[in-house]
């Protein structure tokens, strides 16, 4: 979809609450907050009323989107959304996460996104004691969802095609850490795949790591698979083996925050600057080689001393955009997923 200009993007926001309206409940002033990416939904939709706004018809994106009734723009402002980079944001109640005190803002952010798009297949597939868990890429969602897995008490694998990363792994907290060459090895072993992955690749190869008769691989990663992961499960009412799944609602996100706070999880991150932004897109270019989530601090907004730094900053040196994912890679993957269909797993 075309970007709406002027467009400010961020859609894992970490604050502190200045002010309320006078039929607030939820929060008060002083309060940390935080904002993952919806701001809006019907809310009365059987989606919205068990708790996944993110998969209400009707729901508003952060930034980029037409705005909604509980999402209206200040008067004066663009017709459309505008998110997180900025000194100031509103957000209604609902769409409101509050982050414990005891958490840092700055690890609080991420978890608003990345660590809800872990955290909710995780639970909703009883991740948990007993449970074998393989996570599929070492990026900012990898390792994240490492720590998650192993707060909800699951015994975790992850995958690495880089023998450099095996060590981060590790200090993710991660019980053994898997290479291409081990794979076959460890066939029928997992209950849970989580692919994070973020490129096109043969996801299909890892199918064989599944649990023989409950097993699910969950893709995650912005790619073909992810597409057709939600389409073949739809297309099987929740039977395919490989499903896909985006982020959670605002419970699951309040949970994964508790969740962090309670068993001090905190995401791998490196906090820049506004004028840093630019070098960060580039160092993300095709995919995360450090494992981080990069943390802008916006403070210097409200002085404006940022201001005159950002002015002389060149744009960021990027590869060409994708031009859309392919009709019959998506059709095709449907049918392999179609194919790998076995028994529905019981759900928590």
């Amino acid at each position: 979809m075309p970007a709406r200009y002027p467009c400010v993007p961020g859609h894992e926001l970490a604050g502190v609450c200045v002010a309320v309206g006078a039929n607030v409940t939820r929060f008060k002033v002083g309060d940390q907050v935080g904002v993952g990416c919806m701001v809006d939904s019907c809310l009365s939709c059987s989606a919205c009323t068990r708790g996944e706004e993110q998969k209400c018809s009707k729901n508003i994106m952060t930034y980029g989107a037409a705005p909604g009734p509980r999402s209206g723009c200040a008067p004066g402002a663009p017709a459309h959304t505008l998110g997180g980079y900025t000194s100031g944001f509103v957000v209604h109640e609902k769409f409101g996460v509050l982050i414990p005190s005891n958490y840092p803002l700055e690890a609080a952010g991420p978890v608003m996104c990345a660590g809800v798009t872990l955290f909710d297949p995780l639970r909703r597939y009883c991740a948990g004691p007993g449970t074998r868990v393989a996570i599929l890429g070492m990026g900012g969602l990898g390792s994240i969802g490492i720590k998650i897995a192993k707060a909800l008490g699951a015994h975790v694998t992850a995958v690495t095609r880089s023998a450099s990363k095996v060590a981060f792994a590790k200090r993710c907290g991660a019980d053994e850490v898997l290479l291409p060459s081990d794979l076959s090895n460890f066939a029928g072993k997992f209950d849970l795949v989580l692919n994070t992955i973020p490129v096109e690749h043969d996801y299909m190869v890892y199918s064989p790591l599944l649990e023989r008769k409950r097993g699910s691989m969950i893709m995650l990663g912005l790619n073909t698979g992810l597409v057709v992961g939600i389409a073949a499960d739809a297309l099987t009412c929740g039977t395919s083996r490989v499903k896909g799944s985006g982020i959670g609602g605002i419970e699951s996100t309040q949970a994964v925050i508790d969740l962090c706070a309670a068993n001090n999880i905190r995401p791998e991150i490196s906090i820049v600057k506004p004028q840093d932004i630019n070098s960060v897109y580039e160092k993300l270019e095709g995919q995360n080689e450090s494992g981080l989530r990069y943390v802008v601090d916006l403070s210097s907004l409200k002085d404006g001393s940022c201001f005159e730094a950002c002015k002389n900053v060149p744009p960021p040196k990027l590869g060409k955009p994708s031009t859309g994912l392919s009709v019959l890679m998506i059709i095709g993957g449907i049918f392999k997923m179609v194919c790998c269909c076995g028994s529905r797993r019981s759900m928590c």
